[in-house]
């Protein structure tokens, strides 16, 4: 009986096979380089741009290198900067959040309404902000990947929602009475360093360690480079998705929270353009509109700029209306450097 015996291997094949994997890991390390190229640019220039505007903003105005004032930015910088990090990982994923004013309105809203009426203390308050800001996150996010809405869509139509609940709840009057305890969140300090600080740093670093050292944060920036194939690779992109709406919008909860602690009191009107700012923070700091680039440390830059933007034009008694022109510049200079360090690099690719 003659033995079947299995075809022997083609050495041409299998060579032609090693050069097309060698190839591809060679290609996407390229395009790895390429990215973190680009991010660093961005950073690098949002940086020099946040020095420049410091050492313009020391000269112009004797208030401005005041300690009242640096902790004034240092507050304000906090809430942008929360929320700006959850706009960052939406942005990586090709997405954008238009109810992030809103939602943080309505977060701080409840946070208020709960320590005012029930008792809360405040970090009880903080813990019921940030269920509503993931609440609002989970509805983003399956309507975009469930549902299949376009983000523009469906976190506009959160947008709208979140300010109606907001005005519905407080009957358009702001939530006052608060006790004192309420602004630890927002004005306390720990070691010296104000607490909003503090909370960021954490934010920060959670955030960054969540983007780069694990998977899920490396399946962020696969949906974000290509959906379909991370789709075709194994990734469940549905749940995924929703995931980082879930946890942006938690961010959103606890940022608007933040900034109710800073007034001591919860405000229907708060955040109404919003979402400018901390869009303007995420694509200054390097986060692409295209979607798959992005990191969290340029994001910090990018709000800390635009808080000392919005600090500058206050002691230079520059009208609210000239600030929104200049952020709406700052937004446009922004994309433009993206598309055109974009076109650039795949250039020289």
């Amino acid at each position: 009986m003659p033995v079947s015996r299995s075809p022997r291997p083609d050495p041409s094949a299998t060579a032609a096979t090693a050069v097309e994997s060698v190839t591809g890991a060679r290609d996407r390390f390229r395009e790895s380089l390429r990215e973190h190229l680009s991010s660093a640019v961005s950073e690098f220039t949002a940086a020099t741009a946040l020095i420049v505007l410091f050492v313009a903003l020391s000269l112009a105005s004797p208030h401005f290198l005041t300690a009242d004032n640096l902790f004034n930015i240092g507050s304000q910088t906090a809430v942008i900067a929360i929320i700006a990090v959850a706009q960052t990982m939406i942005i990586i994923t090709k997405g954008i959040d238009l109810s992030v004013g809103a939602v943080a309105a309505l977060a701080g809203v409840v946070g208020a309404i709960v320590v005012r009426d029930l008792g809360f203390t405040v970090w009880e308050a903080t813990a019921v902000a940030v269920g509503v800001g993931a609440s609002a996150g989970l509805v983003n996010g399956l309507l975009i990947a469930g549902a299949r809405l376009p983000p523009f869509i469906a976190t506009l139509g959160m947008m709208s929602a979140g300010r109606g609940l907001v005005f519905i709840i407080t009957g358009a009057v702001g939530v006052y009475s608060l006790p004192e305890s309420f602004q630890l969140l927002g004005n306390g300090e720990i070691a010296g360093v104000p607490f909003a600080v503090a909370v960021t740093a954490a934010v920060a670093l959670g955030s960054a360690f969540l983007l780069s050292q694990t998977r899920f944060g490396q399946y962020v920036y696969a949906m974000g480079s290509n959906m379909e194939a991370a789709r075709r690779s194994g990734i469940a992109v549905r749940r995924h998705l929703t995931a980082v709406y879930v946890l942006a919008g938690a961010l959103v909860g606890l940022g608007g929270m933040v900034a109710a602690s800073r007034v001591n009191s919860g405000q229907p009107n708060y955040g109404i353009g919003l979402e400018l700012d901390v869009i303007a923070a995420a694509v200054i700091g390097g986060a692409s509109l295209f979607g798959g680039q992005g990191r969290i440390a340029g994001t910090l830059i990018g709000a800390f700029l635009i808080a000392v933007v919005r600090n500058g034009s206050v002691l230079l008694d520059i009208s609210i209306h000239y600030q929104q022109v200049i952020v709406g510049l700052i937004i446009w200079a922004a994309v433009y450097f993206d598309q055109f360090r974009r076109r650039r690099l795949e250039a020289r690719g």
